[in-house]
């Protein structure tokens, strides 16, 4: 009897690192998203989001696929080919961990805007790696919107010893400003995921 090994439906890694970042892994496919969202010209403090996806272990996840989508500086999204092309902002990135030094991923956009009032400038991630059956959902705050983060009501719908691990945390350095926001996928430091 031959074994039966696992199919794609079966789990959402590691197949998609290569599936959907062909041009990271140096395949002879075009990506459809890269890691940048935000051209020169997009209009905003442009930004850039790092960390790594780490196991319960706290060993990082070599194969994960991260996929970010926001608003622009102004809070608005994206919402044809024509705003896309005029902004030089697509609100939309995907990004794998398997070609970077150290695993990490990495996005260039621009810091979001509130999209509505209450609501603090965050970033929709999800997550595909090995040995998960359904990608996972989470937000990116920023560590330098405390006011906002405060009155914010999703965020504050997450228990207040839970928070620290939605907070990106901001890091100036030289020529870029770096928000680094490691996500946990298990463990006593997990990272808050959301049912969508």
């Amino acid at each position: 009897m031959s074994k039966l090994l696992q199919t794609p439906s079966q789990t959402v890694g590691p197949f998609f690192a290569y599936g959907l970042t062909p041009s990271q892994y140096a395949y002879d496919f075009k990506s459809l998203f890269t890691p940048v969202l935000a051209q020169p010209h997009a209009a905003g403090e442009h930004i850039r989001i790092t960390g790594q996806v780490l196991d319960g272990a706290g060993n990082t996840i070599h194969d994960a696929v991260v996929e970010i989508w926001q608003a622009d500086a102004a809070g608005r999204f994206a919402r044809t080919g024509a705003e896309v092309a005029d902004s030089g902002f697509t609100g939309f990135g995907r990004c794998g961990t398997g070609t970077f030094a150290g695993h990490h991923y990495v996005f260039d956009t621009v810091k979001p805007g509130s999209v509505a009032e209450g609501q603090a400038p965050f970033v929709a991630v999800c997550v595909m790696a090995r040995g998960l059956l359904v990608h996972t959902f989470t937000r990116i705050y920023f560590d330098d919107e405390a006011n906002a983060n405060a009155a914010d009501r999703v965020l504050a719908s997450v228990p207040a010893e839970r928070r620290a691990t939605l907070i990106a945390k901001r890091q100036a350095t030289g020529a870029h400003v770096v928000y680094r926001f490691d996500i946990r996928m298990q463990g006593d430091q997990e990272t808050v995921f959301f049912d969508v």
